[in-house]
């Protein structure tokens, strides 16, 4: 078995499936926005223009989606705010890969009575209100923007380390393993070098699946006003400015709002069609 192996019926799913080809091109495209239309918009989103202060939404100075309260446009605001979201939420969700595959793995292959400990430290760690202890952390360390990559990731990885053990556990007795340690490979080898591989296309699976989980911690974050800070947005922070002045300015809620159901369903949908592929129910 190799890595491509284990993503082959994941690319003949994205294939074969319309909706979720049509899921991964939006998000592409979403996500080329977001990086090039900040730099192609005339208009900036820091700029304050308070002689057009809630301006509604016209094409008249390409205002697209209107402008806020210190006249700063909303599109490009909009745009730079779901560039920090979608960023914010794949580094986090790559830091709980990390942690996730290595804890699973190692607990899966190694079993007996270090599998029964690991695996209770983290039912413990599911007791624990992240939430709260994130709010804390960014309290105590100051509003940091690296450092919410950190507390969200370290609050997704106990899924993960819980998917990767049960599948290491139904690798680890397979002729390729076998044959591994046959041959004198060491553990921390065949975990590396034989487990992980085959492990990948359930990974990247189950990725696209945390992170919508990860975008609606740093959105509550922001909506809270301990995400990312002025002049930098990010789709929860443009909400939480909305809800503010939603009966004067509708749009400025509306629109973010929009944008970041947008995402979520695309990330939603896409995890749960590629999930259908890798879930063993639906091999048998």
């Amino acid at each position: 078995m190799s890595m491509f192996s284990s993503l082959s019926p994941v690319a003949r799913y994205i294939r074969a499936s319309r909706m979720v080809a049509v899921c991964v091109l939006l998000l592409l495209l979403v996500a080329l926005a977001a990086l090039a239309g900040p730099l192609l918009n005339p208009n900036d989103y820091i700029t304050t223009d308070f002689a057009n202060r809630f301006g509604q939404p016209t094409m008249t100075n390409l205002h697209f989606f209107g402008t806020d309260e210190l006249g700063r446009d909303l599109f490009s605001r909009t745009l730079l705010g779901a560039q920090v979201t979608l960023f914010v939420a794949v580094i986090a969700s790559v830091v709980s890969l990390g942690i996730g595959v290595i804890y699973g793995a190692a607990a899966g292959f190694i079993g007996g009575k270090v599998d029964a400990i690991m695996m209770r430290a983290v039912d413990a760690l599911y007791a624990l209100p992240f939430v709260f202890l994130v709010i804390l952390l960014m309290v105590a360390f100051e509003r940091n923007f690296l450092l919410i990559f950190v507390a969200i990731g370290a609050i997704n990885w106990l899924d993960m380390a819980r998917i990767v053990r049960g599948q290491t556990i139904s690798l680890k007795h397979r002729e390729f393993v076998d044959a591994a340690r046959l041959i004198g490979v060491s553990t921390p080898g065949i975990i590396f070098r034989h487990i992980m591989p085959n492990l990948f296309g359930v990974v990247v699976v189950y990725m696209t699946l945390t992170i919508p989980q990860a975008i609606l911690v740093e959105s509550f974050l922001s909506f809270l006003g301990l995400g990312v800070q002025e002049p930098q947005t990010s789709l929860g922070a443009l909400v939480s400015n909305g809800v503010s002045h939603m009966e004067r300015a509708p749009w400025l809620l509306i629109i973010p709002a929009s944008v970041l159901a947008f995402i979520l369903f695309c990330f939603n949908f896409l995890g749960d069609g590629l999930r259908d592929v890798v879930d063993p129910k639906k091999k048998a």
